[in-house]
């Protein structure tokens, strides 16, 4: 018989969603279902607290759950630092708490107000207050990939025809455009979301799961046999058909 084992795509703070897919997975596989998360917990969305601590809680209580490390995730504990780190992949003008990015609404979530005026090192100290050092653990744990026989899951994708254990953090947690347009086969079929699609979509050789949680849209939850896929809905299982187009 083939193991089950689901993925929840990027969450940005959508707690009630989060909830939403939880129970849709309960639903198919039990309350011990083995569930990846593709990272990306935090920013835009109203609750990044809320969803940190029911993942931390799954954590303590056992739960099969294995949490990737999205690049909202790892602009979040680096601000955390002794002293804020700025991720240097983004522009110089932008940094975790300009709007775009969301980090405003994160630590909004922790109950912190702040504006555009305000100190960068006032902001940090007044986060370092708010933030357990639990949710600050939870970040820096998170894994950058998780495998099986078949599947490999990433927050963002891979570098093609780099071998999987030799992937770059910056590409597990960044890469677009050179993986999106590679049409080859790789090692294993790659799980990812991290580039909000319409719905989510099978290419052949990777599976984009992020539907766009962040900007207000349904979150996405699949389950994978082997290298067959289906999402999950409120009507059960509907497979997800590869399309390389």
């Amino acid at each position: 018989m083939t193991t089950s084992i689901y993925a929840v795509g990027d969450i940005h703070g959508q707690l009630t969603e989060l909830h939403r897919v939880l129970g849709l997975i309960e639903a198919d596989g039990g309350p011990d279902a083995e569930i990846v998360f593709l990272g990306d917990y935090t920013d835009r969305g109203p609750d990044s607290k809320g969803v940190i601590d029911l993942l931390v809680e799954g954590q303590a209580q056992g739960r099969n759950w294995t949490y990737l490390q999205g690049n909202h995730d790892r602009m979040f504990h680096w601000f955390m630092r002794d002293y804020p780190q700025h991720e240097a992949y983004l522009p110089v003008e932008r940094y975790w708490l300009h709007p775009r990015l969301g980090g405003d609404t994160t630590l909004a979530s922790y109950g912190l107000e702040f504006t555009e005026r305000s100190r960068m090192l006032d902001v940090h100290k007044m986060a370092r207050d708010a933030v357990p050092q639990s949710h600050i653990k939870f970040l820096q744990e998170a894994v950058l990939s998780h495998e099986t026989e078949a599947l490999f899951f990433a927050h963002a994708g891979i570098r093609p025809g780099v071998a999987l254990a030799e992937q770059d953090e910056e590409d597990l947690l960044w890469i677009r455009k050179e993986f999106h347009v590679d049409p080859r086969m790789h090692p294993k079929l790659v799980v990812h979301g991290h580039t909000p699609v319409d719905e989510p979509r099978h290419y052949g050789n990777r599976v984009n799961l992020d539907s766009g949680a962040g900007y207000g849209k349904p979150m996405t939850a699949a389950v994978f046999e082997g290298t067959d896929c289906w999402v999950l809905d409120a009507g059960g299982r509907t497979k997800l058909v590869p399309n390389p187009t």
